[in-house]
């Protein structure tokens, strides 16, 4: 039957009160439960206090409609968990984030039950002594128990006490084949290559196909069989490099095809020369770029994921972290990952504690945890680092301490994913590398220069990062219909407000502050003044802003001369409505800053960056496995978007070339493009650079060379072409915004010049009317309507 989802219900009660199912079918107070899910949610549902949770038992129970020999099988129980079937105990689990399979034979009628006992007691006890308690934190027992940090981040996401079963429960025939026994290792050195090693009683005859090639199962000792086969396969790429081609794998034995999943062919290799960090995927090397990523959805389900992963692919994004500060992510995950060309930067969910690493049982139980993870991601193309988690190192540096041996992440955890994932690179865990673990120009970095320690973006330059695991934290705000819509409140004065915005635990600041730096600095404007008197205008300027600095730091990560190859920003999407960290907000709508950055991460790339007494530079890429010829435009704009100079120079890109080209080259002769020499007063605006391929702009930058320039364009005619909206400005924009209740800009709060049409493709919002077609305004910074457009 799979799934079990019918039919559940749960009470709560004191601690300890009820030792078993025969006391606990006495209960009054039963209220329906949603499995995968938690209690909290549920009881919130029903209108019964949600909280705390901690310091009380929670009973489940359903009833199973089947018969005969079935494996139960439980994805994940939050935390301290019993089971029984009927009155016979099943199991009892310590973990959060290890499943567990019990066969049985299901009587008709039988009830199963689950208890999740109360947590309380186990934070509170007592363990090893801890070196440094991380004041991010609430509660300090965590370090002892393998449970999420989530729910215990104050100003990162709300208070909630994890418990239940949030991940799926099944009821399943036993399997001819222990998927858990499986193990998948695809390669690629120029041909495929397809390992396969599984555990059967006898597979004499048996034989693996991939790709319609086929081998013979053979004897690997202790019950288990191997078989090697070198299909006529293609390579699997991050989107930005190439294809991603997938291939089934089958175990044909006895007459009958089992499934034992898909593969893509890949070699993904670690350099650390120079004492840096980079990935070569296939032999190449490959800039990554993305977010990091803290699960929306507990449940597991491929429908919550897909959105915000999609949008992270459309933006550009090749690579997402699963941070340690949250859970593993389920198969689906990963399928889609897979699918979508993106890479998985993967932690072990460890994050700022100083584990009990010395502890044999506790090392032995974070092993089992590791196998577990590991065999569920079987030849999984997307995973492509492993790390030991998050800001541990960092922290035990920062309190001052001595170097520390770490058997944790020197020993267990890289021991066990050498033998289960030898394909993938492992990171002991990040920041990581270099006379002090939080140095940005050696090995990992978690780069916050540019951003929470308000550090020019120059710093970008001067730290010289090699890879930002972490990087560009920002309250990012989100598009004025998610407001309007979910949290109508006045911008920052408003408590409601606040508690979206993301603060360190303790600390004086939250990042909205640190926002609000970047636009004094940027817009010479003081925030406090104008979020009291232009509310509108301020919080337009605020979208703007986060975007301008991301993209700003990105494009000169992905210059030719840059040390960095990687950036992953903190975070892809938020955990409620407002001005969080996220790229993307909590109802998967883009914000501002996704856009911006999605300018300047596409595989095939103009960017701009000023070189002072240099000049402008300007930086051609191709990712893509064929050449790129057309055209470099460089116009120099005035404030009302008139261009002059304007000079077209043609050009070719290699596969998987970076170019730099002085701007000075491109026009043949002197022009101040950049301000730097100041001769007189500033004739010009901007510089504005586009890559045209084919007759068409495939990728444009914009250099502005002054706080207000391009604030205050004039009327933009729009009018709709199919499924397009095309724009044409009447002076120059560095900010336009398209507001339509039914349908979403692939591209939004751009800048436009009046000289060329602007085509945006609409994409209907999942909660549009049926029917609904395109009509909308087109809005200027502080709300300013500059033009409408209305179906034929």
């Amino acid at each position: 039957m799979g799934r079990l989802t019918e039919g559940w219900s749960l009470t709560v009660t004191p601690a300890g009160a009820c030792g078993g199912p025969r006391q606990a079918a006495q209960l009054a107070g039963w209220v329906p439960a949603s499995v995968p899910g938690l209690a909290a949610r549920d009881l919130a549902r029903a209108g019964r206090p949600s909280h705390p949770l901690h310091d009380q038992d929670v009973w489940y129970r359903v009833a199973l409609p089947e018969s005969g020999p079935r494996r139960l099988a439980f994805d994940g129980l939050a935390t301290l968990a019993e089971a029984w079937l009927d009155e016979v105990p099943l199991l009892a689990a310590d973990s959060m984030f290890q499943p567990h399979v019990v066969d049985v034979d299901l009587a008709a009628g039988a009830t199963l039950w689950l208890c999740f006992r109360a947590l309380d007691a186990r934070l509170q006890a007592r363990g090893p002594r801890a070196r440094w308690r991380p004041a991010m934190i609430e509660a300090q027992g965590l370090r002892l128990v393998r449970h999420s940090l989530l729910g215990h981040l104050p100003g990162f996401r709300p208070r909630e006490d994890l418990v239940g079963p949030w991940r799926p429960v099944r009821v399943e025939a036993i399997p001819a084949v222990d998927p858990r026994e499986v193990r998948l290792q695809a390669d690629w050195d120029g041909r495929a290559r397809l390992t396969v090693d599984l555990a059967l009683d006898d597979a004499a005859g048996a034989r693996i196909t991939c790709a319609s090639a086929s081998a013979a199962l053979w004897p690997a000792g202790e019950g288990r069989w191997r078989a090697v086969v070198e299909p006529d396969a293609e390579p699997w790429w991050p989107h930005t490099h190439g294809p991603q081609p997938l291939y089934a794998v089958e175990l044909d034995a006895g007459g009958e095809t089992v499934e034992l999943g898909r593969v893509g062919f890949r070699r993904i290799e670690a350099e650390t020369a120079a004492s840096g960090f980079a990935l070569r995927v296939n032999g190449e090397p490959v800039f990554c770029r993305g977010a990091c990523w803290v699960s929306p959805d507990l449940g597991g389900e491929r429908a919550h994921y897909a959105p915000a992963l999609q949008l992270a692919r459309d933006a550009g994004m090749n690579m997402v972290r699963v941070s340690g500060i949250g859970v593993y992510e389920s198969r689906a995950f990963f399928d889609l990952c897979d699918e979508l060309g993106l890479l998985v930067w993967q932690d072990f969910m460890f994050a700022n504690f100083d584990y009990p690493a010395a502890d044999a049982a506790f090392a032995e139980v974070v092993r089992q945890e590791a196998e577990t993870v590991l065999a569920g991601l079987q030849g999984a193309p997307s995973l492509a680092v492993l790390c030991g988690g998050s800001e541990v190192m960092q922290q035990a540096a920062m309190m001052g301490l001595p170097p520390l041996e770490w058997p944790l992440f020197d020993e267990v955890l890289p021991q066990t994913a050498a033998r289960l994932r030898p394909d993938v690179p492992y990171v002991p865990n990040t920041p990581f590398g270099g006379a002090a673990p939080f140095v940005a120009d050696q090995g990992v970095a978690h780069f916050y220069g540019v951003g929470a320690y308000e550090r020019p973006l120059a710093d970008a330059r001067a730290a010289e990062v090699k890879f930002a695991a972490e990087c560009l934290a920002f309250a990012n705000v989100p598009e004025p219909r998610t407001l309007a819509k979910h949290l109508p409140v006045p911008a920052v004065h408003d408590p409601r407000w606040k508690a979206a915005v993301p603060r360190d635990r303790g600390a004086s600041w939250d990042f909205e502050d640190v926002r609000d730096h970047y636009l004094r600095q940027l817009f010479e404007v003081d925030p406090y003044r104008l979020r009291r008197e232009d509310p509108a205008l301020y919080l337009d300027l605020s979208r703007l802003v986060s975007g301008e600095v991301m993209a700003a730091v990105f494009s000169e990560w992905r210059r030719a001369r840059s040390p960095c190859a990687g950036g992953l920003v903190w975070t892809l999407r938020d955990q409620l409505p407002g001005a969080g960290w996220g790229l993307i907000d909590a109802r998967d709508e883009p914000k501002p800053a996704l856009y911006a950055l999605a300018r300047v991460l596409r595989p095939v790339q103009v960017l701009l960056s000023d070189e002072g007494v240099n000049g402008l530079a300007v930086h051609l890429i191709n990712e893509t496995a064929g050449p790129v010829a057309g055209e470099v435009r460089l116009s120099v704009l005035d404030d009302q978007g008139l261009a002059s100079p304007d000079v077209r120079r043609p050009v070719e890109l290699a596969a998987r070339q970076a170019l730099e080209v002085s701007a000075f080259g491109l026009l043949g002769r002197f022009f101040d493009l950049s301000y730097a020499y100041r001769f007189g007063l500033r004739a010009h605006a901007c510089v504005r650079a586009q890559l045209i391929v084919d007759g068409a702009a495939v990728s444009e930058a914009f250099h502005f060379l002054g706080p207000r320039c391009g604030l205050s364009g004039g009327e933009v005619e729009a009018r709709l072409d199919g499924e397009d909206l095309v724009l044409v400005g009447r002076g120059l924009h560095r900010y336009v915004h398209v507001e339509d209740a039914h349908f979403r800009p692939v591209d939004d709060g751009f800048p436009l010049v009046p000289d060329q049409p602007k085509r945006v493709r609409l994409v209907r919002r999942g909660d549009a009317a049926e029917g609904a077609r395109p009509q909308g305004e087109v809005l200027g910074p502080g709300g300013h309507v500059l033009g409408v457009y209305r179906p034929d």
